[in-house]
């Protein structure tokens, strides 16, 4: 008796559950094709990224040796087309390394203009657009504008930012140019208690906290 009760509301669960598939089962499989679609899109992309980035290690290394080649103009056209095209960090670093070859040629308003546009990207990563707007105002140090460099130079100095100390050294240079002893002073007096602060730094912001006396 109980396995015909048995047979019985198996029967009736699997009527239930084919109205069920009937009736909901386009959605599932909707729903699975969906999910499998997705699947194999983000590893398609995760796969292009990969692609994309080992190309772009390979541009940049070939670019690399045109510079160690003695070929800074060939040099800087390659790092400027990776630049331009190319993504992540290796884009970033090629605008550096593109930059320090225009610098290192006389090309002061060119090298410029890589850094300014590099700092601008919003794609960028934040550690290179800040590094940019420091070697931007290094470069522009003893001509540019001292107060709108520093403006610049401000949000950089904050504590939690891996170019502070730059920022600061620089901050304090563009005050000596400014006239501001005080706030020189200040800053180099900061850079020099600082511990954390690198070796080499902390010396230079000795001597010229002595050089600008009390």
């Amino acid at each position: 008796m109980a396995e015909i009760f048995s047979e019985i509301d198996e029967e009736v669960r699997r009527e239930h559950y084919l109205k069920l598939w009937q009736k909901y089962g386009r959605y599932v499989v909707a729903a699975v094709v969906l999910f499998l679609l997705a699947v194999a899109g983000v590893t398609g992309w995760q796969t292009y990224q990969n692609k994309q980035r080992l190309e772009d290690g390979r541009r940049y290394e070939a670019a690399l040796d045109l510079a160690r080649a003695g070929k800074p103009d060939a040099a800087a056209t390659a790092f400027a087309r990776l630049g331009t095209d190319g993504r992540g960090g290796y884009a970033a670093m090629a605008r550096l390394r593109e930059a320090a070859l225009l610098v290192a040629k006389g090309d002061d308003k060119g090298a410029t203009d890589v850094y300014e546009r590099l700092a601008a990207d919003d794609g960028a990563d934040r550690i290179f657009r800040d590094l940019s707007v420091v070697l931007m105002v290094l470069h522009e140090l003893e001509r540019g504008d001292a107060v709108a460099l520093a403006a610049r130079l401000a949000p950089i100095t904050a504590e939690d930012n891996p170019w502070r100390y730059s920022a600061l050294e620089l901050t304090a240079l563009l005050a000596l140019r400014t006239g501001d002893k005080s706030k020189a002073r200040t800053i180099f007096t900061r850079l020099t208690d600082d511990r954390a602060a690198p070796v080499a730094m902390r010396r230079r912001a000795g001597e010229l906290l002595s050089g600008i006396g009390k």
